[in-house]
C-alpha cells in the first residue's frame, strides 16, 4: 500500500522539490498550485495527508483547512501547514483551524519527511513500513535500531539516516548532492566529500569479516544500496 500526499503550493520550485523528495520516499504525489485546484483535486481523490501552503492564489490555506475539517470525509486527513509565517500567533491560528502540524519556510527536507511519517504512523499505520529488510540486514524505523544476522549494529545518527535513505530504494543511484539534500537537508552547508566520509563509517559498521557490502559505489555517479543484496542469504 502506498500513501497518497496532496501538495498544495504555488511556488513552482518548492513544489517540484517536495514532489521529488516525496516520490523518492515512495509516496504517490498529487499537486495543486491554488486553492481552487486543491478543491478540485480533493473532489477526485481524498489523500492520506495534505501539505498545505498558507498563502495561495484564490482560497487561502487557512480557509481550505477550515472547509476540509468541516467535511466528514476529510475531517480526519492529516494536514501539515507550510508557510513563511513563523510568529507564535500565526502558528496557533493555523493549529486552531485544524492543522495537525506546522512547518516554517525554509525547512529541512529530512525534518519534513520525519513529520509526515510521524503523522501517517498515527493516522494510517499500515501505510508506513516500520521495518526495512534486505538479506541479513534489518533496519527498524520505529526503534531506530539496525541489526545484521541478528547482531545489533551501532550507528551514529547520520549513518543511520544514510542507510535508511539508501535502503528505501534498492538499486537507485543517488549523487552526493542528492544525498546531502535528502540526509543532511538543503539548509545545511557541508562539503560533498562529507558523504564519502560517512559512507566509509557506515560500511565499517555494517560490514564485518567477509560480509558482503550492501553499499555500491557507482563511479562518477554516487552511491546505491545494491539491489542484489536483497536476495542475499
Amino acid at each position: 500500500m502506498v500513501a497518497t500526499i496532496l501538495v498544495v503550493e504555488d511556488e513552482a520550485d518548492l513544489s517540484v522539490l517536495m514532489r521529488y523528495n516525496l516520490e523518492a520516499e515512495g509516496f504517490r504525489v498529487l499537486t495543486a498550485e491554488s486553492g481552487d485546484e486543491a478543491v478540485e483535486a480533493m473532489q477526485e481523490t481524498i489523500p492520506d495527508l495534505i501539505l498545505l501552503d498558507w498563502m495561495l492564489p484564490g482560497l487561502s490555506g487557512i480557509e481550505l483547512c477550515r472547509r476540509w475539517r468541516a467535511r466528514e470525509e476529510t475531517a480526519r486527513v492529516p494536514i501539515i501547514m507550510i508557510t513563511a509565517r513563523g510568529e507564535e500567533e500565526e502558528r496557533v491560528r493555523g493549529l486552531a483551524t485544524g492543522a495537525d502540524d506546522y512547518v516554517v519556510k525554509p525547512f529541512s527536507v529530512p525534518e519534513l519527511l520525519a513529520r509526515i511519517n510521524a503523522l501517517l504512523r498515527r493516522s494510517s499505520p499500515k501505510l508506513v513500513t516500520a521495518v526495512l529488510k534486505a538479506g541479513d540486514l534489518e533496519l527498524d524505523r520505529t526503534s531506530h535500531r539496525v541489526s545484521r544476522s541478528g547482531r545489533e549494529v551501532h550507528l551514529g545518527p547520520t549513518e543511520y539516516r544514510l542507510l535508511e535513505y539508501l535502503m528505501r530504494h534498492p538499486g537507485r543511484v543517488y549523487s552526493r548532492e542528492q544525498l546531502l539534500d535528502g540526509v543532511w537537508g538543503n539548509d545545511v552547508y557541508v562539503d560533498e566529500r562529507t558523504v564519502d566520509v560517512h559512507v566509509g563509517r557506515l560500511r565499517k559498521a555494517i560490514n564485518r569479516g567477509r560480509s558482503a557490502d550492501p553499499i555500491r559505489t557507482v563511479r562518477g555517479a554516487g552511491y546505491a544500496f545494491d539491489e542484489r543484496f536483497e536476495k542475499a542469504s
